[in-house]
C-alpha cells in the first residue's frame, strides 16, 4: 500500500511532515535517482530513498518505537537544529541516538521558556501541532501595564491579528501588584509568538512566558531547566489516544530506569557540565566528544519558584495541579 513520501519520512523520525515538505519542495529528496515532487507516493518497491544524498533507513512501522520526551527549556536556547551562528539550540542537550532523530512537536521563540516535547514518531509530532487535533497549549504569562476586565473580555471573544482572528480559550488571574500582573492562558493551535502579539493588541507588554502544559502533559516543577525527562509507555499511549493513533507495545525505559529517581543535584550538575562542553567544543578549547552516553539522561530539579499569588480556579504550582489528572481551567468572565 503506498503513503506519501512525506508520511513515511516523518513516521522514521526524518522530521516533521512541514520540515519534509520544504525539503520535497527544495528538491534535496530522491527515491531510486529520481528528484520527488510534491504528491508522489512511496511504493513497496522503492529501495532507495536519500536526503541531500545520504542514504536513509526507512524502518516499517513495526519496527518504530515511538519516543517521547520532555523538555524544560531555557529563555535564549533557539528551536533548530543548527545556528550558522553558533548559538545553543534545543537539540544540543538531548540524548543522541544512532537511528533516526528527534521531532520538536511545535516550536517556542527565543525568549520563552517552559515545556517542549521531542519525539521520534513524526505522525504523532504532526497531529499534536495540527490546529485540527485543538491540543490545548497552556502558559505562564507576566504583562507589564494596567489590565482591566473589558482587555480580559477581548482576549477571550477574539482579536483580528495580521494573520487571522485569535482568541485565548481561558484567562485566569495569578495576583501581581503595581502594573505587574501575571495570567494563566491557554490557546488552541501554535502561531509564531501568538501569545506575545494578543497581549501587545491590548496595549500591554510581555515581559516573560512560560509554557506549562501541553495537551495533558504538565511541566513537573521537578525537571531543571536544560534538562529532560523521558515518558514511559503508558503516559505515551496517552498522548497517541488523544490523537487517535494506535497504542505503542514497547519503549527503551526498563523497569530497573523507572524505578530508579534521578537525583536533583547530580542531575543539574550533568547538566551544567554538558553547557560547560558544548561551550568548549564551540570554543575551540577541544575536541567534540564522539558517541558516549548523553550526559542529562533524565531530569529532576527544582524550576523558579511559583507565580505571585494563587490562580483562581484550582490549586496549582507551576503549572501543575495537585491531583494527578489535570483539570480543564475555568474561563474569567
Amino acid at each position: 500500500m503506498s503513503e506519501k513520501i512525506q508520511k513515511v519520512l516523518a513516521r522514521a523520525g526524518h522530521g516533521s511532515r512541514r520540515e519534509i515538505e520544504a525539503m520535497i519542495t527544495q528538491g534535496r529528496i530522491s527515491i531510486d535517482g529520481t528528484v520527488v515532487k510534491l504528491g508522489d507516493r512511496f511504493e513497496p518497491t522503492m529501495t532507495k530513498v536519500r536526503i541531500d544524498g545520504h542514504l536513509v533507513d526507512l524502518p516499517s512501522p513495526a519496527e518504530n518505537i515511538c519516543r517521547v520526551l520532555v523538555y524544560n527549556k531555557p529563555e535564549g536556547e533557539l528551536c533548530t537544529r543548527h545556528d550558522p551562528e553558533g548559538r545553543r539550540t534545543v537539540f544540543d542537550r538531548l540524548p543522541r541516538m544512532h537511528d533516526g532523530r528527534w521531532v520538536s512537536v511545535g516550536r517556542l521563540d527565543a525568549n520563552t521558556s517552559g515545556l517542549l516535547l521531542f519525539t521520534t514518531d513524526g505522525e504523532l509530532a504532526n497531529r499534536l501541532m495540527h490546529p485540527s487535533r485543538t491540543v490545548e497549549r497552556e502558559y505562564l504569562v507576566r504583562v507589564f501595564g494596567e489590565v482591566n476586565e473589558e482587555m480580559v473580555r477581548n482576549l477571550v471573544n477574539g482579536v483580528k491579528l495580521e494573520d487571522g482572528m485569535a482568541r485565548f480559550e481561558d484567562v485566569q488571574y495569578a495576583g501581581g501588584e503595581g502594573n505587574h500582573h501575571t495570567f494563566y492562558v491557554v490557546i488552541m493551535e501554535g502561531r509564531n509568538r501568538e501569545v506575545r502579539r494578543l497581549w501587545d493588541s491590548q496595549g500591554v507588554t510581555v515581559s516573560r512566558l512560560k509554557r506549562v502544559r501541553y495537551g495533558d502533559i504538565f511541566l513537573e516543577k521537578s525537571l531543571p531547566r536544560g534538562g529532560w525527562m523521558e515518558l514511559p509507555l503508558a503516559e505515551v499511549n496517552k498522548l497517541r489516544e488523544s490523537v487517535e493513533l494506535p497504542p505503542e507495545t514497547e519503549t527503551v525505559i526498563t523497569v530497573e530506569k523507572e524505578k530508579r529517581k534521578p537525583k536533583v543535584q547530580k542531575i543539574r550538575r550533568a547538566v551544567r557540565r554538558h553547557e560547560e562542553r558544548v561551550e568548549e567544543e564551540r570554543s575551540g578549547r577541544r575536541k567534540p566528544r564522539r558517541g558516549g552516553k548523553p550526559t542529562a539522561a533524565g531530569a529532576a530539579g527544582k524550576t523558579n519558584g511559583k507565580p505571585a499569588g494563587a490562580r483562581q480556579g484550582g490549586n496549582r504550582q507551576n503549572g501543575r495541579p495537585n491531583s494527578s489528572r489535570p483539570s480543564k481551567p475555568r474561563t474569567r468572565q
